[in-house]
C-alpha cells in the first residue's frame, strides 16, 4: 500500500503540465480510475504522460485523434469522466 501511495505521488507530479485543463483531466483519472485500472491501461496512461503537451492539448480538446487506437480510447475515457 505504501508503494502504491508513493507511485501515485510520483504520477501526480508527472501530471502537472502547466495547463490547468490537462492537469485536471489527468488528476481526475488518477483519483478515480488508476487504482482499479488494468496494467495495459496503466501503460497507456504512462504513454500519455510521456507525450508532448501540444499533442495532448489537441487530443483532449478533440481537434486531433491520437494515431494509436488504444491511446485514443483512453483519451476518450478520460474526457468522459465527470468533473
Amino acid at each position: 500500500m505504501a508503494d502504491d501511495d508513493a507511485e501515485l505521488r510520483r504520477l501526480r507530479w508527472r501530471c502537472r503540465r502547466g495547463m490547468r485543463e490537462l492537469d485536471q483531466l489527468f488528476e481526475r483519472y488518477l483519483d478515480r480510475e488508476w487504482r482499479k485500472s488494468p496494467t495495459s491501461e496503466r501503460a497507456r496512461f504512462l504513454e500519455l504522460l510521456a507525450t508532448e503537451d501540444d499533442k495532448l492539448w489537441h487530443w483532449f480538446m478533440g481537434h486531433e485523434v491520437p494515431p494509436d487506437a488504444g491511446l485514443h480510447a483512453l483519451v476518450e475515457r478520460i474526457r468522459a469522466l465527470p468533473p
